[in-house]
């Protein structure tokens, strides 16, 4: 019938064979392959979120706040004052993130301003931001398999690739937090370091990732720590040969990050130590590190390999007595300052801040879709490099799966680090796999292992996969059936559930930790909390009030000047301080009795968010 069809347009037998030839020649270069793919995902992405789509935003609380900063800085906040003037105590809270993400989404919805009503401008702008991030991390991972491994390592790691944006949460519409961007960095990295011909500018642009990374966030300081003792050590053992690329590394991240400081830090912060942004600390040990790496690949080119060994244990202690020096509180956990009942009561719910060993007391059946593949990326890159193929190549992914791994398990959010990096060693077994089978058809163990690979390379073949284990298929049938939430959204925190609040004359309100961005989004009111550690005055001020029995919780709120009591029962928060404290204002507002001090709100007495005026 496709011979028939081409015949009648003038085309022969001949030219329908060429037909597939052409195609795939045209797939086989990486920019139409990048297109292909990213094209398919963007169109998937669109069609299984916009039918549905309630909201705009992200469901991520840090998409609604990075759209209230970005807000702010439209509305002609400074560029460098990141302070949220409507959180927290006093004056209000100094945020840690990075105007380098608030820049471009800002210019989106300008541009889009000039000829779309702003809100529809706004959710232009919050679509087109992550799928855009979408393309280049698919142009990352696709350069990134052509380099390991040709053609075919490319397109198994782009449908991979393309397969986590899917099933991910991260470049969905609407989801603008910072994670997206890092992703591609830290994956942009990765290309440049595995490029087999070692040339400079590839190591230039992986200086110039690693820089952005730690500029736009400090949980990336390990993955750029690890990438820089990378090319070192290639240095240290190639000698003269790696000199060009290392220098070309270390001018990009020196120097992106010396424009990332004095473009985003003001100069009355130039001296303050931050270890949850980039400051001083991480400026100058990033500085130590890359500027004597620099100074050391000048060494005569007749240099042994020891003398290279010496020089880099002189780096590292340089770099060693720099962080000693001006940022001893880095080399732990920048949270460690933390209240412990702030600990207690509020971080250790945060999934993403859950150790590996708390997140498989919580929720055992998602710990592979974390965990698994980055461990089994992990072991085929290390068989690579005992097979003595590729060896470099495969201990770098190694290096940068490794340290993903061991962030992950320390606190979850580093797993999506792992899982995206070991697309790349998986991709080499895959085709590897396939070519056996192929030239071995009657290999029924192969062909099992080939599809086993297969569904071990994807985070949701492990979830359903554990779903299965631990709850049956009837797990998987409720896990996956839409829900009614009568707590949180839309009952409690939606636009419907705070047009009251957003009545009531400009004041501060107390309400669970969750509640706190959207409060901020739709009304005009200050929060005494949102899920922030900066916040820490904020969040402790809350957890007395709703802890403490009524009398002392009044203290708390006119010592706050809060004006609104914001009270939603079915809180995982409220019934969680109910339950510890049954004589605390909120164990008591649970049962019904209201304090004296406390005036409700008319026509929210019976609604699921209840409003209580503070009185004079």
């Amino acid at each position: 019938m496709t011979n028939a069809l081409l015949a009648s347009e003038g085309a022969g037998p001949a030219e329908a064979k060429a037909a597939p030839g052409r195609l795939a020649l045209l797939l086989s270069r990486l920019p139409a392959a990048i297109a292909f793919y990213g094209i398919l995902t963007i169109l998937v992405l669109l069609l299984l979120n916009l039918p549905n789509a309630t909201d705009y935003v992200g469901a991520d609380n840090d998409d609604v706040m990075r759209l209230i900063e970005v807000r702010d800085l439209l509305g002609g906040q400074g560029w460098f004052d990141l302070m949220q003037y409507r959180l927290g105590l006093g004056d209000g809270t100094l945020m840690h993130w990075s105007r380098l993400i608030d820049l471009p989404l800002a210019n989106l919805i300008s541009t889009f301003d000039l000829f779309l009503p702003h809100e529809r401008a706004e959710a232009l702008a919050l679509t087109v931001w992550p799928l855009s991030l979408s393309l280049a991390l698919l142009a990352a991972m696709g350069l990134a398999g052509r380099r390991i491994g040709g053609i075919a390592v490319m397109h198994v790691s782009l449908g991979l690739t393309a397969l986590f944006m899917v099933t991910g949460n991260r470049f969905l519409p609407g989801s603008i937090d910072h994670h997206n961007v890092q992703q591609v960095l830290i994956a942009t990295m990765a290309a440049m370091l595995v490029d087999p011909a070692r040339r400079a500018p590839s190591f230039f642009f992986a200086g110039a990732a690693a820089a952005l990374a730690v500029a736009i966030g400090a949980e990336t300081v390990p993955h750029v720590a690890v990438a820089s003792m990378i090319v070192a050590l290639l240095w240290g053992w190639h000698g003269p040969m790696m000199a060009r690329a290392a220098r070309a590394y270390c001018l990009g991240l020196v120097g992106v990050v010396s424009a990332a400081f004095f473009a985003t830090i003001p100069p009355s912060r130039y001296g303050a130590v931050t270890c949850d942004n980039l400051s001083l600390g991480f400026y100058s040990i990033i500085a130590a590190g890359g500027l004597g790496l620099m100074a050391a690949t000048f060494l005569p080119a007749r240099c042994r390999f020891s003398a290279r060994l010496g020089a880099l244990g002189l780096v590292g202690a340089a770099v060693a007595g720099t962080a000693v020096l001006i940022a001893p509180k880095c080399l732990g956990n920048p949270l460690s300052d933390l209240d412990p009942l702030v600990v207690r009561l509020w971080l250790s719910n945060v999934t993403e801040a859950r150790s590996m060993v708390a997140f498989a007391r919580l929720d055992p059946s998602a710990w592979g879709a974390f965990y698994g593949v980055g461990a089994v990326a992990f072991a085929i890159a290390i068989f690579f490099a005992i097979e003595r193929r590729r060896v470099e190549t495969a201990l770098i992914l190694a290096a940068l799966i490794g340290v993903s791994w061991l962030v992950a398990a320390l606190q979850v959010r580093g797993a999506a680090f792992a899982n995206l990096l070991g697309i790349l060693p998986f991709s080499l077994l895959l085709i590897d796999l396939r070519r056996f089978v192929h030239a071995n058809p009657q290999h029924m163990g192969a062909s099992f292992l080939y599809l086993c690979m297969g569904f071990a390379a994807l985070p949701s073949a492990w979830a359903m996969a554990g779903l299965v284990a631990t709850e049956g298929v009837k797990g998987i049938v409720e896990r996956l059936s839409p829900k009614v939430d009568a707590g949180n959204t839309p009952a409690c925190i939606g636009p419907a559930a705070l047009a009251t609040l957003a009545a009531l004359p400009p004041t501060t309100v107390a309400a669970p930790v969750e509640f706190g961005v959207s409060i901020l989004r739709y009304t005009g009111h200050r929060v005494l909390t949102a899920p922030y550690h900066r916040n820490q005055g904020g969040i402790l001020t809350e957890i007395y009030i709703g802890l403490s029995k009524p009398k002392q919780a009044e203290a708390f709120l006119r010592g706050a000047g809060v004006g609104v009591l914001a009270f939603c029962r079915s809180d995982w928060q409220t019934m969680n301080f109910a339950k510890l404290e049954p004589q605390g204002l909120y164990g008591q507002l649970t049962a019904g009795n209201i304090p004296g001090y406390l005036e409700p709100v008319a026509g929210t007495e019976t609604a699921p968010l209840q409003l209580y005026r503070v009185k004079p």
